[in-house]
């Protein structure tokens, strides 16, 4: 007996729908082999060539890819951004890097207000990726400590981080850490680890019940003042405005409770602080 796909009926139907749209407007996506051909000159470092390259793709009729234009753009740029950076970790340079890379010019297409912003941002993109490789080929080395910095800031999140201690990891003295990631990355290390840390708290205020302080608390920061200073600073709201504008459900709500006998808790409490 056939088996039959598990997909919601009204999923077919929006890419049934799609598709007939598509096809009365003689729309095609943009030519694989173009898009190919940009990402190549990309991963060369070829600034010049990416740009006429990505002049001959704009040409062309935008994949639709939401019922807004707008939106439909901005999915669309970040579709392009996240293939800038896989080429560019092609090209050599870390994915740690490339990755954070890409998550900046994400968070500034998403808050781009209108399509001639979202037209700078694209060349912008090619232009910083491309600086990227560059750098990665003058010296390879700088581009490893700062992967190997920004790997630990990752990991230990939810610890109290500083200076000392990740020029420690990284083998190389503060001083010298804090101007190389300043100069690579575009921003101080400390206001980098603050970004992370806030980006990171979003996920507690979308998706459970915990309070501002907890969450503060849980990120190492002094107080909660502090962190909704910074949370503010950094999303133009504080955290009680973001969670009451996108807290659309609950993680409480939404997974089964899973019972922990107290033998497993007691595992989970010393995985937690190891």
């Amino acid at each position: 007996m056939k088996r039959s796909p598990n997909i919601e009926r009204n999923v077919i139907q929006q890419f049934l729908g799609a598709r007939k749209e598509n096809e009365e407007s003689f729309f095609s996506h943009p030519s694989y082999t173009l898009e190919k051909e940009l990402l190549y000159w990309i991963s060369q470092a070829d600034e010049l060539q990416a740009e006429i390259v990505l002049q001959k793709i704009n040409k062309l009729e935008k994949a639709r890819l939401s019922r807004s234009p707008f939106r439909s753009l901005q999915n669309s740029l970040i579709c392009s951004c996240t293939l800038f950076a896989r080429a560019t970790i092609e090209a050599g340079v870390t994915p740690e890097y490339a990755f954070n890379l890409s998550d900046v010019f994400i968070r500034k297409i998403d808050g781009a207000n209108d399509e001639k912003q979202l037209a700078n941002i694209e060349y912008e993109m090619i232009q910083y990726f491309i600086k990227a490789i560059r750098d990665y080929q003058k010296n390879p080395y700088q581009n490893d400590i700062i992967d190997q910095a920004i790997h630990y800031i990752h990991v230990h999140i939810l610890h109290p981080l500083s200076l000392k201690e990740i020029a420690l990891e990284t083998n190389v003295s503060p001083n010298y850490l804090s101007a190389l990631f300043h100069e690579i990355v575009g921003i101080p290390l400390k206001e980098y680890i603050n970004r992370k840390k806030i980006d990171e708290s979003i996920y507690f205020l979308k998706y459970t019940d915990s309070s501002v302080l907890d969450i503060a608390l849980l990120f190492n920061f002094c107080n909660q003042s502090y962190y909704t200073t910074l949370f503010k600073r950094f999303n133009g709201m504080t955290p009680k405005q973001y969670r009451q504008k996108n807290n659309s459900f609950s993680l409480k709500k939404s997974l089964p409770v899973v019972k922990r006998s107290p033998l497993q808790s007691k595992m989970d409490k010393k995985a937690f602080i190891e």
